[in-house]
């Protein structure tokens, strides 16, 4: 489980403000990518809070009210880059983008950014990354339940635009269902153009 160690050392290092970073949505063909940055009180607790991808639906959901809970004391902000710069930059650098524009989103300044998985290009703080940091650190722990669960919230709005692709069910991501419907339809607006699988049916 994660933990605030890695926080508590910071803080002991001098650093105030410690932000954990992490990102939804790199591996689906359509929709965006959403990075979340989370900064969290000293003591703060929340049974349960865990990488995103080891919660489930109802679980992260129920995290996710407690950590944006307005009372909670937890500092956030989120930031969506959409398929079209995807296609443009590719993923690799539109997840950097996302990530840095959640930490320069947070309403107080980060004295430093703790980055889940590899370093980010041109991030405007001191910074550093750690792998697998969703499951060690409880800011990038919370940011990755922010991520996906807004991630989540855009697929589901865009499932009523584009009731022939089922995105409320797969999220973008590239189940049967998914290839099936895209085999049958064809990509729509939101797909990622760039990404094999919807180049071989454009």
């Amino acid at each position: 489980m994660p933990d605030y160690l890695i926080e508590e050392e910071l803080i002991k290092s001098g650093y105030k403000f410690i932000a954990g970073v992490d990102e939804a949505g790199r591996g689906p063909l359509a929709g965006p990518v959403v990075a979340a940055a989370v900064i969290l009180p000293k003591g703060f607790h929340c049974t349960g809070l865990n990488d995103s991808k080891k919660l489930s639906a109802s679980r992260r959901a129920s995290v996710y009210e407690i950590i944006t809970d307005a009372d909670s004391g937890v500092i956030w902000a989120f930031s969506v880059v959409d398929e079209l710069l995807i296609d443009e930059i590719n993923i690799l650098n539109a997840t950097h983008e996302a990530m840095r524009l959640a930490s320069l989103s947070l309403p107080i300044e980060p004295d430093y950014v703790i980055i889940d998985g590899n370093p980010i290009k041109n991030c405007p703080f001191k910074n550093h990354s750690i792998i697998k940091g969703d499951s060690k650190s409880l800011s990038i722990a919370a940011a990755s339940v922010i991520a996906k669960v807004e991630r989540d919230k855009i697929m589901i709005k865009y499932a009523k635009d584009y009731p022939l692709y089922m995105f409320d069910k797969h999220k973008g991501y590239g189940t049967k269902a998914h290839m099936d419907a895209l085999k049958e339809h064809g990509p729509c607006k939101i797909h990622r153009k760039s990404f094999a699988p919807v180049l071989k049916y454009s």
